[in-house]
């Protein structure tokens, strides 16, 4: 969860360096004290003022070659918007364009030099339509910088750039895909290129080689991990325990080793290899669990969300929608038995079970079961489709507060969508939202919607 890294390009016109050569060094004074406002939130750079076209030029590209995620752009004078058009041909990183202004009122004391040093607006509009012009959809503000409300958007639209740029790096392993599961195919190449990950089909018998390599050590520190964050089942034997604590580091190991940031593994590769002794529910918990993307069935789409979700918001969890509850206005949210427990409510231990599962014809997995912590949610699918190439479906909603249902053998909880269950499912269904979705705790809609910007696709929220 490092900071997002930011490139402040403050712009400003050199009309007024002769008559006013303090001016330079006061304006600059201003982006310093904006930047002080928000350095809680990213790591930002600011050198000095942009003058003319190749200063601007020169700005651009150093944040563009130096690993940024994002330019922030603030009008420190007014800046005339052709010298901005070199630098945004070569510009490849998301822009956020800050219209904002030292003084927040116009008092009757105002005189001249106020007035030159309070005169972003214009201008930001100049620069707005010259951004426009250049196919560049740049996230904008019109706010008092020192308010809660400018540096909450900003914090948003940092962590979006965060995680375009981290989507655009990432790598996922993919063992296996479900056979006529319609809603995760899509077209691996287009993929790759507008939302960014690289997918690559591997082996699971590659799992199975580094399982045999890790030691009887490694095992039992992996177990006591696990003793420490959950109720273990008395009824789970140590055996299958100790084997999928073994499949759960080979995992990793695998992971680290290719430098993958995740993975989705269908159950059946498991037993159709004719190895494995079980499916990989505890290595899928405890891996999300450490910042991993994942999904299963093979679905990358979902498991970039997972990925994304890490970075965008925090620890995201991977899920769908077993049954409605129209008494609850509401849908029981669960999978398989995979689960990112860092989203586990806290007055409830999180429970490792010994669960019978007949799906995988394999033996029971160790399973971790919980129920998310109540309050509100962010729910998205990723939905490759034919009209729009991509579409986002959002749904902001809560998690409820329901009794524990100690029969159900695997996460689970209750989402309500703030606009209804049943207005939310028409909708999630007529804009093509899948089966599989990833949810982050809290209300983080603008978040995934200044992403979707960024990567040029469509979203609807519902």
């Amino acid at each position: 969860m490092k900071k997002p890294k930011i490139g402040l390009l403050g712009i400003m016109h050199g009309l007024y360096d002769e008559k006013q050569p303090e001016i330079t060094a006061q304006q600059e004074k201003f982006a310093r004290e904006v930047i002080g406002k928000l350095s809680d939130r990213a790591d930002i750079t600011f050198k000095k003022a942009a003058k003319t076209r190749t200063q601007i030029e020169e700005t651009v590209a150093e944040y563009n070659n130096g690993g940024y995620d994002g330019i922030m752009i603030i009008m420190l004078l007014y800046s005339p918007g052709f010298t901005l058009i070199g630098a945004l041909r070569e510009n490849r990183l998301p822009v956020m364009l800050a219209n904002v202004q030292p003084l927040p009122v116009v008092t009757t004391d105002w005189d001249w030099s106020r007035l030159t040093t309070n005169q972003g607006i214009h201008g930001a509009q100049d620069t707005a339509n010259m951004l426009l012009h250049a196919g560049i959809k740049p996230a904008i503000i019109t706010e008092d910088w020192k308010s809660d409300a400018f540096k909450e958007f900003f914090t948003d639209w940092a962590k979006a750039a965060q995680t375009h740029n981290a989507l655009k790096k990432m790598r996922l392993a993919v063992f296996g895909r479900m056979k006529g599961m319609g809603d995760i195919v899509g077209n691996d190449e287009k993929f790759y290129r507008m939302i960014g990950p690289e997918v690559f089909f591997e082996g699971i018998g590659d799992i199975y080689k580094l399982m045999q390599e890790v030691t009887d050590k490694q095992i039992a520190e992996s177990i006591a991990e696990d003793k420490k964050n959950f109720q273990v089942d008395p009824k789970l034997t140590l055996e299958r325990h100790q084997y999928a604590a073994r499949m759960q580091l080979a995992f990793e190991r695998f992971l680290i080793e290719n430098r993958f940031n995740g993975f989705s593994a269908n159950f059946g590769v498991f037993a159709e290899d004719g190895r494995f002794k079980q499916i990989n529910m505890l290595a899928a918990s405890n891996l999300m669990a450490k910042g991993y993307a994942y999904s299963n069935e093979g679905d990358v789409h979902t498991a970039a969300l997972v990925g994304a979700g890490h970075i965008l918001v925090g620890d995201a969890h991977f899920t769908e929608m077993y049954s409605l509850d129209y008494e609850k206005d509401s849908a029981l949210m669960s999978h398989m038995g995979e689960g990112n427990w860092k989203i586990a409510r806290k007055d409830r231990p999180i429970k490792l079970i010994d669960r019978e599962l007949e799906i995988g014809g394999l033996d029971n997995p160790p399973t971790v079961v919980f129920s998310a912590q109540p309050g509100p949610g962010t729910l998205v699918s990723l939905a490759p489709l034919d009209d729009v190439d991509y579409r986002l479906v959002i749904c902001n909603g809560s998690i409820l507060d329901t009794p524990e249902y100690k029969n159900v053998p695997m996460t689970y909880f209750h989402f309500k969508p703030d606009t209804g269950i049943r207005s939310a499912m028409d909708n999630w269904m007529r804009y093509g939202g899948t089966h599989h979705q990833t949810l982050t705790l809290g209300t983080y809609g603008r978040r995934w919607e200044m992403l979707c910007d960024m990567l040029k696709i469509a979203y609807e929220k519902v």
